[in-house]
């Protein structure tokens, strides 16, 4: 420890938080807290955050030219479960340790694809509309209802949320299918999830709902190949990342009917622009990024990513580490 309080700085999202609980989480430090408000460039995190030994950040990128301008920065704490706007790979490699925090929002993801395929299923926005408006159907409108139960549900992705949505979803008497090279056989089997390659999901599931993370690999991963396998009557929901799904690909399968219907919480650029020809269908349903949201969670994160960055500035080692790399015997590391 220096004889001079470290400084940690909380670049905050496009809301407004209050992060009382992160200063005194690093009052045990000791470490001074400087809460900012959503910053876009790199440039301009440079010139705001120099003298920082920590960063706790939403959605601001940290990419390696900050890394390598912030000198003194010992750790990166991301306040959710995706991590793509830090630059990992050039993190282990300046020694700086990236820190997510991938337990507050399980529930409430999965509880939220929940929500956009059974909102999708039951037509449940359209008739809202069509209720205030007057207009009385008697019925579930559209050309076709699935039954939900006895069909089948696709997961891509059996980590925490992935795995969390199979359990929901299983409940509704589904057939549930799930691609993901890096879960081994054992939590397939305790899920009753049959494992399959991302072809056979894509040709098989009656509801598809990506739960990955964002990264070189899976950018795009959902895209014109895998639209042209899916049934005709099958619908797409993205609570994941927004450039995991090529939007372009997208709306053009739903405007050719090769696909019946969308439900999207992310998108590739967000805000969503307004003229984004997915907003202007009727067999999409748009959310803003809110399936993390509840207010018990978010009370949360202050606190937890305070308490992260107190044991990387005390010598410990935090809870969640994403590039474990950077504790192995002679590597490179900011935080001695």
């Amino acid at each position: 420890m220096t004889d001079q309080a470290y400084h940690v700085y909380v670049i905050q999202g496009r809301g407004q938080h209050d992060y009382a609980d992160c200063q005194a989480a690093l009052a045990r430090v000791p470490a001074r807290m400087t809460a900012l408000p959503f910053i876009g460039d790199e440039n301009e995190v440079i010139a705001r955050t120099r003298d920082a030994d920590a960063l706790v950040v939403t959605f601001s990128p940290v990419t390696r030219g900050v890394m390598g301008a912030l000198e003194g920065l010992k750790v990166v704490v991301r306040t959710g479960v995706g991590y793509d706007v830090i630059d990992v790979p050039a993190a282990t490699e300046l020694g700086v340790i990236v820190v997510n925090i991938p337990d507050l929002w399980v529930r409430e993801v999965a509880n939220h694809a929940l929500a956009l395929l059974l909102a999708w299923n039951r037509k449940i926005v359209t008739m809202d509309r069509q209720v205030h408006a007057g207009v009385w159907s008697g019925g579930v409108p559209g050309e076709r209802t699935g039954s939900l139960h006895g069909e089948t549900v696709g997961i891509v992705g059996l980590g925490n949320i992935g795995s969390a949505f199979a359990r929901r979803v299983a409940a509704f008497e589904t057939k549930v299918i799930a691609c993901d090279p890096y879960v081994d056989d054992q939590r397939f089997a305790a899920l009753g999830v049959e494992r399959v390659s991302l072809e056979a999901l894509a040709e098989r599931a009656d509801y598809v709902s990506v739960h990955t993370l964002l990264n070189a690999e899976t950018h795009h991963l959902i895209g014109e190949t895998f639209f042209r396998r899916m049934k005709p009557t099958a619908i797409l929901i993205n609570t994941s990342r927004g450039p995991v799904v090529d939007e372009q690909a997208l709306a053009g399968a739903l405007k050719d009917k090769r696909l019946a219907g969308a439900a999207l919480d992310v998108w590739e650029q967000e805000p969503v622009a307004a003229d984004n020809p997915l907003l202007k269908m009727d067999n999409v349903i748009a959310t803003s990024h809110a399936a993390y949201f509840s207010s018990p969670a978010v009370a949360q994160v202050p606190r937890r990513c305070g308490e992260e960055v107190a044991r990387v500035l005390t010598g410990q080692r935090p809870l969640h580490v994403v590039n474990p790399e950077v504790y192995a015997p002679g590597a490179v590391r900011r935080a001695r």
